[in-house]
């Protein structure tokens, strides 16, 4: 499990058209990374567009936004279309990244168990390293934590 102060899991994984981003290309700046459970269901609809609607000032603070869970391209793709999401979306199709970060979990659902994202964000660091982890985020209002938590 990713805990605060080491350094983030390295990935490499592709976005919603395709293009592969690596965290190692991303050092020296600041990476909001919220894993989330399935492309256009409500939860993670509030919450992804809760970092749309926050999106400038995130980056006025010098962030940059990833969304990652598992599905696929075309699944990303359409649902960053649909709600005019402005950050990449990325594919963990075989959440190789969500057990590297400790957020891939078994979840209980209408009496079937399941696998799949632990709604969580990571807030990385500069150089690398984890300065805050949010886990079990309630998906309304979280973007404004993560505002609070850049512009300290």
């Amino acid at each position: 499990m990713a805990t605060e102060g080491e350094y983030a899991p390295a990935f490499a994984l592709s976005d919603d058209s395709g293009n592969t981003v690596r965290l190692s290309d991303l050092r020296g700046r600041r990476v909001v990374l919220f894993f989330y459970p399935r492309d256009d269901t409500p939860g993670c609809t509030t919450e992804a567009c809760g970092f749309r609607d926050d999106y400038a000032t995130l980056s006025g603070a010098g962030a940059i936004v990833l969304g990652i869970s598992p599905q696929d391209v075309a699944s990303h793709r359409t649902f960053k279309e649909k709600y005019a999401l402005p950050f990449p979306l990325l594919v963990d199709e075989d959440h190789r990244v969500a057990e590297a970060y400790g957020v891939w979990e078994q979840k209980l659902s209408q009496g079937q168990v399941r696998w799949g994202n632990q709604r969580t964000t990571f807030v990385i660091a500069e150089d690398g390293r984890i300065a805050r982890v949010f886990r079990k985020v309630s998906p309304a209002g979280h973007s404004r934590e993560i505002l609070d938590v850049l512009l300290a």
